[in-house]
């Protein structure tokens, strides 16, 4: 049997044949008709020029995996460039702690975005999303591994995204809300500093605060607070937060503007506060996040679950890209962040490249 055109996976759910394309920066309240709704936003949406946007699907199927066609064919190691290179890098890591030593904030997420060409092979045809995706979980299993694949030859608005997201962004279920922000990264448990452990506190606080704004009055709590987590090559210190959403949230047609709204883009990869550190962001950072640091998953109905778009890869105009960075404070040491992100990405890169 031939592989579908278009789908989208996300933690054993399998959507198949795209229906339509949906804006949410006009339109959220379209996430509350039936689905399933597979969502891909843009670290830069609303109001910063990205995009938000919601793919209905015929069919849906738990406990499957995603559809695989022919073996991957990545980029070649020598072929991925960045859009900071390492001096660049850590005179923006310099640059955020002159912030935080001015008072402006507390911390900012610091990203680069790696890109190298990648063609499907002829000119019309896109690369087998399928094939990376299917590499990926072998070598790298994620707890919120998704992809969405929607051609362009299928008419309908196209998009290429495959994550091996180890980040909960938002889940929804029967009105309880929950986060699972992430802020720690080292190779072993032994590696987590204090310096991971105090940014991972202050981003909870910001997940908290966010969460507050759609919930109900006191239903929101830190459920785990520094738990670690064991990823392929490295550990993470991760959070819990969830409450319940507010009545009148849940029962608007538009709740997921509100939600997004309060809670868009993740603290974890913005920084804190949230407004100072966006505008910082812009002001680093050459090139757009796009998928990478947005929001990837689906909504149907009542339940829903979003990744944050980390360890993500993204492919549109003949190029494969991938992003990867680190929180800034001002403990951080710009050497060491450089070599964070090297960390977050080589694993990764080395799987989606062809040697």
């Amino acid at each position: 049997m031939l592989p579908p055109t278009s789908w989208a996976s996300f933690g054993g759910r399998l959507a198949t044949d795209v229906v339509e394309c949906v804006d949410l920066t006009v339109h959220p309240e379209r996430l509350a008709e039936p689905g399933p709704w597979f969502v891909v936003v843009d670290f830069e949406a609303y109001g910063r020029g990205g995009r938000a946007r919601a793919w209905r699907f015929a069919h849906a199927v738990d406990e499957a995996r995603p559809p695989v066609a022919g073996p991957w064919r990545g980029p070649r190691p020598q072929d991925w460039h960045s859009s900071l290179d390492r001096a660049a890098y850590e005179a923006a890591v310099a640059r955020v702690r002159e912030h935080v030593r001015e008072g402006t904030v507390y911390q900012v997420n610091v990203c680069r975005v790696l890109g190298a060409p990648l063609t499907g092979g002829a000119p019309d045809v896109e690369p087998d999303a399928a094939a990376l995706a299917a590499r990926l979980a072998a070598g790298n299993p994620a707890p919120h591994a998704s992809a969405v694949h929607v051609p362009a030859s299928t008419g309908v608005d196209p998009v290429w995204v495959v994550s091996a997201s180890p980040e909960l962004y938002l889940s929804l279920d029967a009105g309880r809300l929950g986060s699972g922000p992430i802020k720690g990264t080292a190779p072993t448990a032994d590696g987590l500093t204090p310096k991971d452990r105090a940014e991972n506190v202050m981003i909870t606080d910001l997940v908290r605060n966010d969460l507050q704004q759609v919930c109900a009055p006191g239903t929101v709590a830190v459920t785990d607070l520094l738990g670690v987590e064991e990823h392929p090559g490295l550990v993470h210190l991760v959070s819990r937060v969830h409450g319940r959403l507010a009545p009148e949230v849940a029962a608007a047609p538009d709740r997921w503007r509100r939600v997004l709204a309060a809670t868009f883009p993740p603290g974890s990869v913005s920084g804190a506060p949230k407004s100072s550190a966006l505008r910082i962001i812009d002001d680093l950072e050459p090139t757009p996040r796009g998928p990478y640091c947005g929001a990837v998953g689906w909504v149907d109905g009542d339940r829903a679950e979003l990744a944050v778009g980390i360890r993500t890869f993204w492919w549109a105009d003949g190029v494969l890209r991938f992003g990867t960075g680190a929180g800034i404070t001002w403990g951080s040491d710009p050497a060491a962040e450089w070599h964070e992100t090297e960390l977050k990405a080589a694993r990764l890169v080395g799987l989606a490249s062809t040697r």
